[in-house]
C-alpha cells in the first residue's frame, strides 16, 4: 500500500497585541485554516494595573476576543510573559513605541525557533535591535511590513519580510494563507529593509492624511472648503478629494496616536539617513493632535468629520479689524 503522509498541522500562533490588525487576521483565518491562537493584549493584562484600571476599557477588549470568530481556537493569555510560550510563530502587533518593550519581554521566555513577526511600524534601527534580543534567546526575528490597510483583505493583505531567516518566514505565511513576499526580491535581505520600505512609504501616506486634515479644518472654518475641493478636483482629476477628506479624518479620528507614535519613528528613520526631518514632525502633530480629541468616528461625510474635530479644538478666533 502507498504510503499516506499525515496532514500537516494547522501552526500555534500568538498575537502579541490585538488591535485592528490581529483582529483582522483572525477573522479571515475563521474561514479557511482557523489556527490555534492565543492572544495578548495589555489592555486585558493581569498585572498591568494601569491598562486594566479602566473596567470598560477591559470589557471592550474581551469582547474583541469575543468576536474575533474563532470560537475554541482562540485563548487569552494574561501576560505578556507566558503569551509565547510553545508558539511556532509570534505576531507582534503593538503600537510602534510598545515595539521594543514587547520585544524584549518576549524575548525573555521565547521558545527556541519560534519565528517572531515583528509588524509594528518601527524605524530600521528600533527593529535590528529587537531582532539582536530576539535571535540571542534562540528565536527567529523577522522583520516585517504590512502595506496596505487590513481591511478588507483580512489576513491576505500584502505583506513584506525580510531578514535572514525570510525563507522560513516565507514558507509559514504560505501556511497561513498570507500574501506575502520578500522586500528584496532578489535576496533575503537584511533587517531593516522592509521597514525602511514602510517607513517611508508613510511620509506620504500618513502625511496626505495630515495635509488634507488641515486643507480641510481651514476650509471649513473659513466656509471655502467646497470650492477649493472643486478646484482640487480639477487640478487632479480622479483624486476624489471629498472622498479622500472623510476617509483620512476617520484613520485619524480613531488611529490618529498610534499613528503619530508610528511617524515618530518616520522621523527617526529619516535622521538616521541623514536628512532633515521637518515633513515627518509636522505629521505627528496633526496625527497627535486629532487623536488625543479622543472622538468617536464619523464614518458619514468630510464636513462631518471636521465639524466634530473643530468643536473640539479651539474657538475660532475672532477677526482683528
Amino acid at each position: 500500500m502507498p504510503k499516506i503522509n499525515p496532514p500537516i498541522p494547522t501552526p500555534t500562533v500568538a498575537f502579541i497585541g490585538f488591535g485592528e490588525a490581529a483582529q483582522a487576521f483572525t477573522k479571515g483565518w475563521s474561514s479557511t485554516i482557523v489556527p490555534t491562537i492565543r492572544a495578548y493584549d495589555r489592555k486585558t493584562d493581569a498585572r498591568n494595573t494601569a491598562a486594566t484600571n479602566d473596567a470598560q476599557t477591559r470589557a471592550r477588549k474581551l469582547i474583541d476576543y469575543a468576536d474575533a470568530g474563532v470560537d475554541g481556537h482562540l485563548t487569552v493569555a494574561d501576560t505578556l510573559t507566558n503569551s509565547g510560550a510553545n508558539a511556532d510563530v509570534i505576531f507582534s502587533m503593538v503600537t510602534a513605541d510598545q515595539a521594543k518593550t514587547a520585544g524584549l519581554a518576549v524575548a525573555a521566555q521565547i521558545t527556541p525557533d519560534t519565528l517572531y513577526f515583528d509588524c509594528n511600524s518601527c524605524a530600521p534601527d528600533t527593529k535590528r535591535a529587537i531582532a539582536d534580543a530576539i535571535d540571542s534567546a534562540g528565536g527567529r526575528y523577522v522583520d516585517v511590513a504590512i502595506m496596505a490597510p487590513v481591511h478588507p483583505k483580512l489576513h491576505r493583505v500584502p505583506v513584506l519580510v525580510s531578514g535572514p531567516h525570510t525563507t522560513a518566514a516565507l514558507a509559514m505565511m504560505q501556511r497561513l494563507d498570507m500574501a506575502a513576499n520578500p522586500a528584496n526580491p532578489d535576496k533575503n535581505g537584511d533587517i531593516g529593509d522592509a521597514s525602511s520600505i514602510k517607513m517611508v512609504r508613510s511620509i506620504m501616506v500618513k502625511g496626505l492624511e495630515a495635509l488634507m486634515a488641515e486643507c480641510l479644518l481651514a476650509g471649513r472654518r473659513a466656509g471655502v472648503e467646497d470650492i477649493v475641493f472643486d478646484t482640487l478636483d480639477t487640478s487632479y482629476p480622479g483624486f476624489d478629494f471629498r472622498k479622500r477628506a472623510a476617509y483620512g479624518l476617520d484613520r485619524m479620528i480613531e488611529h490618529g496616536n498610534r499613528r503619530a507614535a508610528e511617524m515618530r519613528e518616520v522621523a527617526l528613520t529619516v535622521e538616521h539617513l541623514g536628512l532633515d526631518n521637518p515633513m515627518s514632525r509636522a505629521i505627528v502633530d496633526w496625527q497627535q493632535t486629532i487623536g488625543d480629541l479622543d472622538l468617536t468616528p464619523q464614518n458619514a461625510t468630510y464636513t462631518d468629520g471636521a465639524d466634530a474635530i473643530l468643536a473640539a479644538l479651539s474657538p475660532k478666533p475672532e477677526i482683528q479689524k
